[in-house]
């Protein structure tokens, strides 16, 4: 054997052990992360927990399941149609025990961001869901437009007048409670205000401020003064984009429900840490993981 042919399999065999070594790495890396305990659930509620004033199967029950575990349940949702005193009395009344300080939503989120930039707006949400923001100031004129989910609010006049705020200053600003396609109602999907978002975007030559799911903040802030790191924690949900690859996108692990507008032609990119059935096989699969 020559020195030339020498050096070359020298390199070809040491080329080998640093492939195997980090191939081995990353398997353990992988293992280790599949072993780390479950410490906190992020549970999505409309179209996940329940479609409208129905628990989905077995939701009651295994909600209780869980709570018995001790870990730490959080409720995120961009429900925006409602304040969170009424879902939390709507919750309650099919069955569901929870408090009201778990309940974290895009809405209660909007109603902060609304009060640390001191913005006077002009409001496309239901009524019932105004009710958790401040007063407009009569004096000033509106510097803002925050859009919820608002069915009887999206028609010709309020829009127009909306797009005019935010065409007359460059400096104002269109807030997304969410940016929804549609959600689960009990007579098939209804349209969410992601179009009327982007409509006014378009329109108006501006960008949306996005508050609730999938924003990594949302997720994030969800877990707050809690000692809980993202990679020990679940997001069970219904949603592909703003739920799992919005979740998994931050470092949550992903479950995802064929409840609610769960399509299955929507496919998640990466996909789901698992997928089942419904919330009660959620629950099941963290018992067994946990």
């Amino acid at each position: 054997m020559t020195f030339t042919t020498a050096r070359a399999s020298y390199r070809q065999i040491n080329k080998l052990i640093i492939y195997y070594r980090n191939r081995h790495f990353c398997k353990s890396k992988t293992i280790a992360r599949q072993e780390m305990p479950i410490k906190a659930a992020l549970i999505d509620l409309s179209g996940t927990l329940h479609v409208e004033d129905q628990p989905t199967p077995d939701a009651v029950n295994a909600l209780k399941r869980l709570r018995e575990t001790g870990i730490l349940i959080k409720f995120v949702t961009n429900t925006t149609k409602e304040s969170r005193q009424t879902l939390l009395n709507r919750l309650r009344d099919i069955g569901f025990q929870l408090e009201k300080e778990e309940i974290h939503s895009s809405l209660s989120a909007a109603v902060e961001f609304v009060k640390k930039e001191q913005l006077n707006p002009f409001y496309l949400v239901s009524k019932d869901a105004r009710t958790d923001f401040p007063p407009n100031d009569e004096r000033k004129p509106m510097d803002s437009v925050v859009v919820g989910l608002a069915p009887d609010e999206f028609y010709y006049e309020n829009l127009n007048k909306a797009f005019n705020i935010l065409l007359s200053n460059k400096d104002h600003k269109l807030i997304a409670i969410h940016e929804g396609k549609y959600y689960k109602r009990k007579d098939g999907l209804a349209l969410g205000p992601g179009c009327f978002v982007k409509g006014l975007e378009y329109s108006a030559g501006v960008s949306s401020i996005l508050i609730g799911k999938p924003n990594e903040y949302f997720f994030k802030s969800a877990l707050t003064g809690q000692d809980i790191g993202v990679e020990d924690c679940v997001m069970i949900g219904d949603d592909t984009k703003d739920d799992i690859m919005g979740a998994m996108k931050v470092g949550l692990k992903g479950i995802q429900v064929k409840t609610g507008k769960y399509l299955p032609d929507v496919v998640a990119e990466p996909p789901p840490t698992v997928m089942v059935e419904n919330f009660s096989e959620a629950v099941n699969w963290i018992l067994e993981n946990k």
